[in-house]
């Protein structure tokens, strides 16, 4: 199979995998076997101009679910970061490990003891109040998943690593991004 450079190809809106810009690009390579039913594009992100391949459905790299959340340390950030970009890859397993892994880095960045069983950094942001209400649920589910990816054969699934992430980034911003949303109180 070739790649055929095209001045311009058919254009794509998509969601670029490396700046995360909503783009449409008409740029890039075209490479297609008619008796293999393939047929594969390479779109220059008119954005960040890095490629991105698409196949059907299918878009390397792809995206990383959630959002950026301010006001995060340096290592807390770090690992959220890797976490979404487990997803990207199609890396469910270790995303979810990864927010499991997330939790306790939490915990302890609110004054949580290192060296302590991950039920103990649950329990520690449930008791100190950073687990926000009815958020409990969500807290012990990143428990379980975590539990399953780490202690079990079983692999997780894109819809379980993009919940947890969805949870991760609420509890990141309950703790860390709307608390420095808050004005300066005036004397």
């Amino acid at each position: 199979m070739q790649w055929t450079n095209a001045a311009s190809i058919t254009s794509l809106k998509f969601v670029c995998g490396y700046c995360g810009n909503i783009v449409a690009s008409s740029k890039g390579y075209f490479t297609g076997d008619v008796t293999r039913n393939y047929q594969g594009y390479l779109y220059i992100c008119p954005h960040c101009e890095k490629p991105s391949f698409v196949h059907g459905t299918t878009q390397i790299p792809g995206v990383a679910p959630g959002n950026e959340v301010a006001h995060l340390p340096g290592d807390i950030s770090a690992l959220y970061k890797e976490a979404r970009n487990s997803v990207a890859v199609n890396s469910f397993t270790a995303a979810v490990l990864a927010c499991r892994k997330l939790l306790m880095n939490i915990a302890v960045s609110q004054g949580a003891k290192e060296g302590e069983s991950f039920l103990a950094y649950v329990e520690y942001l449930a008791k100190a109040g950073y687990v926000p209400p009815n958020g409990r649920g969500w807290v012990d589910h990143i428990r379980s998943k975590g539990n399953e990816a780490n202690h079990e054969i079983k692999l997780m699934t894109k819809t379980d690593a993009e919940e947890l992430i969805a949870f991760s980034e609420m509890l990141l911003k309950f703790i860390f991004e709307f608390p420095n949303k808050v004005p300066p109180k005036t004397p």
